[in-house]
């Protein structure tokens, strides 16, 4: 089940993006899916900037974007002013549950339902965007993105890692999680449209999490040997 990734931990997202089914992004549904899509976080913050975070004031609004219909799917957030590379823009706010309550949530949605809004902050919370959640659940995915996601303090922000011009469409990797045991068809239903010149196809993370957890176990018993 697909998720995103990135936090300076990175940060992950479960199936929020517009249009994501039911399966999971770094956390993603049983079975066929890993449970729901999920996004992964971007980066770690630094020590010392994440001891700061907890003092942040909430950053449910931005003079810098709007949100508006894109031409990628549904809405979609854009600059309405220059912003710098490094400028923190926006913090991902929502209904702060646990995951065993994201889990639940999901599965009552349609199997045909990929509308979600589901953001892991942590190992311990995931933040629902569905109601009471602000603009920066419709910001899209892209291939070539202009943004990341950062979890600090178990909160999540998005900042820009480049110029981004007046009137461009905001976007960052979802990398939903997903396990090399999905099935194909529904896999497909998390199909890329973002129309970057290197689109892989795809807003799921390179590799399944399966894969990736087979390779730090074999990492970890050749360090022992």
């Amino acid at each position: 089940m697909p998720t995103s990734k990135k936090s300076r931990k990175k940060s992950v997202k479960r199936p929020v993006a517009q249009d994501v089914p039911k399966t999971r992004g770094k956390t993603a549904p049983v079975a066929t899916l890993p449970k729901k899509p999920v996004k992964k976080p971007a980066k770690k913050p630094a020590k010392k900037k994440a001891r700061k975070a907890a003092g942040l004031p909430r950053m449910e609004t931005s003079p810098l974007i709007e949100a508006r219909d894109s031409a990628i799917h549904g809405k979609g957030v854009y600059a309405i002013k220059p912003i710098k590379k490094g400028t923190r823009i926006i913090e991902y706010i929502g209904e702060r549950i646990s995951h065993a309550e994201a889990d639940r949530r999901y599965e009552r949605k349609g199997a045909d339902d990929g509308h979600t809004f589901l953001f892991i902050a942590s190992n311990r919370t995931v933040i629902d965007a569905t109601g009471g959640g602000n603009d920066a659940r419709y910001i899209n995915h892209s291939c070539n993105p202009n943004c990341e996601t950062v979890i600090e303090q178990s909160r999540v922000f998005v900042e820009c890692i480049r110029n981004i011009k007046p009137g461009e469409e905001l976007g960052y990797d979802y990398q939903l999680t997903w396990d090399s045991t999905d099935e194909p068809e529904d896999l497909a239903l998390y199909n890329c449209r973002c129309g970057a010149k290197r689109c892989r196809g795809t807003m799921l993370d390179r590799e399944p999490m399966d894969k990736k957890a087979l390779d730090k176990k074999k990492k970890a018993a050749r360090k022992k040997k």
